[in-house]
């Protein structure tokens, strides 16, 4: 397949160096530190010393016929590349970041019948260039809405499964995702887990979330969100002050508290009103 990954930060490193080594040819689109550092390696990296060779450009060929394009950049970044996207000739379009916007606007930029989003089962992290990362292999894999993608993914050793209403699964992600990023991000600068206070303030961040997500008509997917919506707040506060201790959650925050901060003030427009908690833990 040819595949072009446009935004190679952790998770499109990830899917880059996976799919390459698969026998795929793939192309990433970087800019920056990261365009140059690639040019000069031409391989995805990994901290062990493994390589897997890319091609690497500053732009997406929109004349190249495409099997599929990844968009890994995050939600805020989205706008930036949509032209170049929607002229592509590109098959699919498919389309992985946090997002707690409905769909129907990327949808509409680059056509229904090339249209997909998935979003990745992957803690990685990238230290002067190098990959690190695990992908999740049992339970909550890559949901995709694209049946023969996922099968890709699968066979190039990211296990994705199909998701139906990928709309409800990313705004319950969404609505779980903002808190325990806040607590990886505040971890991070202080290299120590959050407080018992702090985790209770997340978790009542995260109960709210959910809240808005069922207010809103969705449905809250997969089974483990439907399961964590159900515990009590002490104990959701307990799962989040574990998850602040774990290096490879941790490791996450290093990218900065944007992405959080983008999330909670998307569920806050979403529910003008009803996110005091939420609100109360952005950084």
């Amino acid at each position: 397949m040819k595949i072009a990954i446009v935004g190679v930060g952790r998770i499109g490193s990830t899917f880059a160096f996976q799919l390459a080594r698969a026998g795929h040819d793939v192309t990433v689109v970087a800019r920056g530190a990261r365009l140059a550092q690639l040019r000069r390696d031409e391989a995805i990296v990994t901290a062990a010393g493994e390589r897997a060779a890319v091609g690497v450009s500053a732009a997406l060929d929109e004349g190249a016929a495409w099997d599929l394009v990844l968009v890994t950049v995050l939600a805020h970044q989205v706008d930036e590349v949509l032209p170049a996207l929607a002229a592509s000739a590109a098959k699919t379009v498919m389309f992985m970041f946090n997002t707690f916007e409905p769909l129907g606007r990327l949808r509409d930029a680059v056509g229904a019948a090339r249209f997909a989003f998935g979003f990745p089962a992957i803690l990685a992290a990238l230290d002067d260039g190098k990959l690190t990362s695990t992908i999740v292999t049992r339970g909550m894999v890559t949901p995709v809405t694209d049946a023969a993608w996922a099968k890709v993914f699968t066979d190039a050793g990211i296990p994705a499964v199909v998701e139906p209403d990928m709309e409800s699964w990313l705004r319950a992600h969404a609505a779980v995702a903002a808190p325990v990023m806040v607590a990886a991000v505040t971890a991070h600068a202080r290299q120590a887990g959050v407080s018992w206070t702090e985790a209770m303030n997340l978790a009542r961040a995260l109960e709210e979330g959910l809240r808005v997500v069922r207010q809103l008509g969705n449905t809250l997917t997969p089974a483990p969100i439907a399961a964590l919506s159900r515990l009590p707040t002490p104990a959701a506060a307990a799962l989040v002050w574990t998850l602040s201790r774990i290096e490879a959650i941790r490791k996450t925050g290093a990218t900065g508290p944007s992405e959080p901060r983008a999330l909670i003030d998307a569920i806050a427009a979403a529910a003008p009103g009803r996110t005091p908690a939420l609100l109360a833990i952005r950084p």
